[in-house]
């Protein structure tokens, strides 16, 4: 019965044929409304507390005029973007161990989400400062610089890779090299700034979700339409990439062009994810890993991924604000004690199969 469940079906339209699995809708269906739900909890949670019901019933354009301004307007782009960034790290993650064919690469641990940082680090402290290139930085943006900062750091970790492959520790240890530099770089520019930048700074590295609006989600959910339609097309030669690059070649698959997309595609969603919320940790390697084994998967399914990472970041967030009330921990806090551990296991995992 098992492997009756477990057994792909195809849809076709016109000449786009789809392959799913009943298990891995399942998994998505069970993500989604679990994710939904504490969204809903989280929203009614703060020093005004309302009821999951009351908050269903201000979404649907009742509750009196103060319940509407502390769910609408204080709360609800706080828990979106977290469902937002979940999704988009998780994808990211998903697409980059696919693409490496490596289960320990994901965006933060190769050097992706430091150079993000740096970049907009770089705009808050050096934009703040008097000059024509602190001008400069000032009008590009710290979503622009964080999307400059991750692309720059992804091409000098794919220029030290060059011919060395991708399996294996190696690709970690160069990523972790170079986020050891640029973490030097932004603790100079720490230490160079006034006070007031380095606490907007410090604030934003640690990788909050606390003070956020309207606007980081609009232009958070713009990066991710946009990366999606570019995601779709590129997203069907996913399974042909993970049977290796010979396999692929050989059955017609432009492997650089293909390739080169969808690591755009992944940085471009961590640097977007950074810009929003700050650097949070560890979701794009974790949750791939457990979309596969909940669905059962050869591969990261790319939607149980950005279901899972939704789930995990706004369930985060709920455990960071509430732990140790009043006291509001930072989102990443909680998901890096949740991947820490994650990744020695995945370390050690991998060192006794290269032993084998």
């Amino acid at each position: 019965m098992t492997a009756v469940h477990t057994r792909p079906r195809a849809i076709r339209v016109g000449r786009i044929s789809m392959r799913w699995r009943p298990r891995h809708l399942v998994v998505v269906l069970v993500a989604s409304i679990v994710a939904l739900a504490v969204a809903v909890v989280s929203a009614g949670i703060g020093d005004f507390t309302i009821t999951p019901g009351r908050v269903l019933e201000v979404l649907a354009g009742g509750g009196t005029r103060r319940e509407e301004l502390v769910i609408i307007t204080i709360r609800l782009p706080r828990v979106l973007i977290g469902l937002a960034v979940g999704i988009a790290l998780a994808v990211s993650g998903a697409i980059v161990q696919t693409t490496a064919r490596n289960s320990l690469a994901s965006p933060d641990l190769l050097g992706v989400t430091a150079g993000a940082s740096v970049g907009a680090v770089a705009v808050i402290i050096l934009g703040g400062n008097s000059g024509q290139v602190s001008g400069m930085l000032e009008a590009i943006g710290v979503p622009a610089g964080a999307l400059i900062g991750g692309l720059a750091a992804s091409t000098l970790v794919l220029l030290l890779m060059r011919g060395r492959g991708t399996s294996g520790l190696q690709p970690i240890l160069i990523g972790v090299g170079v986020s050891a530099l640029l973490g030097g770089l932004v603790s100079w520019m720490m230490v160079s700034a006034s006070i007031t930048d380095a606490a907007r700074a410090n604030v934003w590295l640690t990788g909050s979700l606390n003070g956020r609006s309207w606007n980081e989600l609009w232009a958070l959910l713009a990066v991710i339409v946009v990366s999606s339609a570019v995601l779709v097309p590129l997203s069907t030669r996913l399974g042909t990439i993970d049977l290796g690059n010979d396999v692929a070649r050989g059955l017609g698959v432009p492997m650089v062009l293909t390739q080169g997309g969808l690591l755009l595609v992944a940085v471009i969603l961590a640097s977007a994810t950074t810009a929003a919320a700050g650097p949070i940790g560890f979701v794009a390697l974790v949750c791939p890993h457990l979309a596969r084994l909940a669905s059962g998967a050869s591969r990261p399914p790319l939607v149980a991924s950005g279901a899972i990472g939704a789930l995990l970041v706004v369930g985060s967030d709920l455990v960071a604000r509430t732990v140790l009330a009043p006291i509001q921990l930072p989102a990443g806090a909680i998901t890096a004690l949740i991947g820490a551990p994650f990744l020695l296991w995945l370390l050690i995992r991998t060192r006794r199969e290269a032993r084998r």
